[in-house]
């Protein structure tokens, strides 16, 4: 079972999508499992056969728990064998049978079938990222398998989303509150903050977005992320973890974006290596987590893998957010409302659209110097969007 984070102790393994003798490839999603953040998808992180499955679907399995069992190349895979049934002797002869009263109808029992319905693989996958309990369709398949078409027509059927995978708010919310409650009694948090003048920035987006349709425009967002990513490059000490005291620097910057849950809750999935990204493809990923983050449907290593979160209310209206530090990150950057403001340029006071930039950063790394000098090359980047 993978850490998805510091507030997580434990998932519910909600269904296999591989079995025993399936090959698999690193990043191949294999099993889907429940936890305070909603319904996360496990990729493996090895290649191989998978030789036995562990844990059976329903079964709440602690952090670390091993799942199933995977042979490598060159290992041999030993498939489970069903064990032989115990030969029975023939009944004796019995006489006939005296009439006995009725007994009273009682319903008939769960069998395995009944508790998991054969299904397609595509089927599987399907009622995975919709949500929808396999056992609530009707399958029109042989045997009354469940077929790719039955979960596309029940998907359009409210009532047949599982109630096991909605997210228990309340329960995400304490998580949240006891990662953030270890984080500050353990980490000496600094803050620091300053003011970007954002003209330039915003004269470049307008030009690239000029004659894009609505859903390929750039926000601001993404220069943002992509003006962390970089300034990072510069000074790694803020992207990586503290774990008993020591430092580790992260071998790739991978960028953990804060985002709201509709109804309450929060969430920060990594955009991987950003720093390669162009400002497009920054975008495109926000866009892409954003929108299954919402749906609860990101996967394990979006979760597990952030080096430093960014966090931004400007859309909320909040022109300075100070962020509390995700353990065992060691940084969070965090962006308010671009606002208009006196500004001097040239000699020359004019009106500029303005926006305060803050961290917070963890003191048994870096320092304010440090810190400042982090701000200070994120601001640089913002006045060459070109660069980005």
């Amino acid at each position: 079972m993978p850490s998805l984070g510091a507030d997580m102790e434990a998932g519910v393994l909600v269904e296999w999508l591989k079995q025993p003798g399936d090959t698999v490839a690193r990043g191949d999603i294999v099993a889907v499992v429940e936890t305070q953040k909603g319904a996360i998808e496990v990729e493996t992180f090895e290649a191989g056969v998978i030789e036995r499955l562990l844990v059976t679907p329903g079964t709440t399995v602690p952090v670390g728990t091993p799942l199933a069992l995977l042979a490598g190349a060159g290992e041999t895979v030993v498939l489970p064998i069903p064990e032989p049934q115990p030969s029975v002797s023939p009944p004796p002869p019995m006489r006939a049978p005296v009439p006995l009263p009725s007994p009273p109808v009682t319903s008939p029992p769960v069998t395995m079938a009944t508790a998991h319905p054969p299904a397609s693989p595509a089927a599987r996958r399907l009622a995975a990222e919709r949500g929808i309990a396999l056992t609530a369709i009707a399958g029109s398949g042989p045997g009354g398998a469940v077929l790719l078409a039955d979960v596309e027509r029940a998907a359009a059927t409210p009532s047949a989303a599982s109630p096991a995978r909605g997210l228990d708010l309340a329960q995400m919310r304490r998580a949240i509150a006891a990662a953030m409650a270890r984080s500050n009694q353990e980490i000496p948090h600094y803050y620091l903050s300053t003011t970007v003048a954002l003209a330039k920035a915003n004269a470049w987006l307008t030009e690239r977005n000029t004659g894009r349709p609505p859903e390929q425009r750039l926000l601001l967002a993404a220069l943002q992320l992509k003006a962390v990513a970089l300034a990072l490059r510069r000074l790694p000490e803020f992207n990586g973890s503290c774990i008993d005291g020591m430092f580790r620097p992260a071998e790739g910057i991978h960028i953990g974006t804060a985002v709201a849950i509709r109804g309450g809750g929060l969430v920060a999935p990594a955009i991987h290596h950003a720093d390669r990204l162009t400002v497009d493809e920054v975008m495109a990923r926000l866009r892409d987590l954003v929108a299954r983050a919402r749906s609860g449907r990101l996967r394990s290593s979006e979760l597990a893998d952030p080096t430093i979160t960014v966090t931004s209310l400007g859309d909320r209206g909040v022109e300075g957010v100070f962020g509390v530090i995700y353990p065992p990150q060691v940084a969070i950057v965090g962006f308010g409302k671009p606002v208009e403001r006196p500004w001097v340029v040239d000699g020359q006071v004019v009106p500029c659209p303005v926006m305060t930039a803050t961290l917070a950063a963890d003191h048994r790394v870096s320092d304010g110097h440090r810190g400042a000098l982090l701000l200070a090359e994120i601001d640089r980047l913002l006045q060459e969007p070109g660069s980005l």
